[in-house]
């Protein structure tokens, strides 16, 4: 296990603490990390998934999403990963939470071998009547498809956990 090291101090709260990478690998390794995932759906319903670059889900489909951070709100984190997964900021509706998930990887970001990675994962559905309004970034993921969700749970290059977005409706409420 890594030494603990001196975290840095954020003087802005809305700004998330990004933690050095020896840091994080520990927090990765002890803790479940939260994150928001965007089932986002065009008029057609089909589900927006890119083709994953990095760990863990690497090589696999998956929807849009990321981490929140420390001292980051739920709806901060809601505007800020769909400025950065989307290209555009959005706010989180009402009836749009889908629920709370739990995703366990075997592997890491890092690669290191022997511990693997726990999120608590918020699902959002977010509707998108024109996709061109979007754009989306090159950095997370290799392209991009709409797939329906019959294509989703056919095909084995859509992860599991994506795939358990299918079929999923709203539930609304305070969340």
């Amino acid at each position: 296990m890594t030494a603990l090291m001196p975290l840095p101090i954020n003087q802005d709260e809305k700004t998330p603490v990004r933690l050095p990478p020896e840091t994080f690998k520990m927090v990765v390794e002890l803790t479940p990390l939260v994150s928001i995932d965007f089932v986002v759906r065009d008029a057609g319903r089909n589900i927006l998934v890119g083709y994953r670059r990095n760990r863990p889900a690497r090589g696999y489909w998956f929807v849009p999403g990321g981490r929140l951070g420390k001292n980051e709100t739920r709806v901060d984190a809601f505007r800020r990963l769909t400025r950065v997964e989307l290209g555009v900021e959005l706010e989180p509706a009402r009836d749009s939470f889908l629920g709370v998930y739990e995703h366990m990887y075997p592997d890491n970001f890092s690669g290191d071998p022997g511990f693997g990675t726990h999120y608590v994962v918020l699902a959002y559905e977010i509707p998108v009547v024109e996709a061109a309004r979007l754009r989306l970034p090159a950095d997370q993921h290799e392209g991009y498809l709409w797939l329906s969700e019959a294509e989703m749970l056919r095909r084995d290059d859509v992860h599991e956990y994506s795939k358990a977005y299918c079929a999923v409706r709203p539930r609304g409420g305070s969340q």
